[in-house]
């Protein structure tokens, strides 16, 4: 069905992470992409300048580590980590790369974004590609 899924993941690993792989899974066409993509959100930087030199990167790659501790044993998934507003990140990433669909969880809201969590808002608002949102 697609070619080129993106797979929002929170750093934390989030418990949903399986379920939305396995449905990216399933709307994969044969040889289809599919890349798991975590937001690092940007740092002030006056408190980026407090932190010790080269902190942010070493955080970064220790994401990316666990990332690929928890999904390389699958084989079929990329992982990416990249910096930045995790919906415009998303958003920018899925246009640059050519990403057919987006699957991804929304996180329980609350009254302010009632159906959906903030980013996967943004994410089915704005995006010029198929969302999957998993609740």
């Amino acid at each position: 069905m697609y070619k080129n899924i993106l797979i929002p993941v929170a750093s934390d690993h989030d418990p949903e992470t399986e379920r939305a792989l396995d449905v990216a899974r399933r709307l994969a066409s044969d040889g289809a992409t599919l890349t798991a993509l975590t937001v690092v959100e940007m740092i002030p930087e006056y408190i980026a300048t407090q932190l010790p030199e080269g902190q942010i990167e070493k955080n970064m790659k220790s994401i990316e580590g666990g990332l690929h501790s928890a999904l390389d044993a699958a084989g079929d998934i990329k992982v990416e980590v990249v910096s930045g507003h995790s919906g415009r990140t998303i958003l920018d990433w899925a246009e640059e790369h050519g990403v057919d669909c987006i699957v991804m969880a929304s996180h329980r809201p609350d009254l302010s974004n009632y159906f959906l969590g903030s980013t996967a808002s943004r994410v089915v608002r704005h995006a010029q590609c198929a969302v999957h949102v998993l609740r």
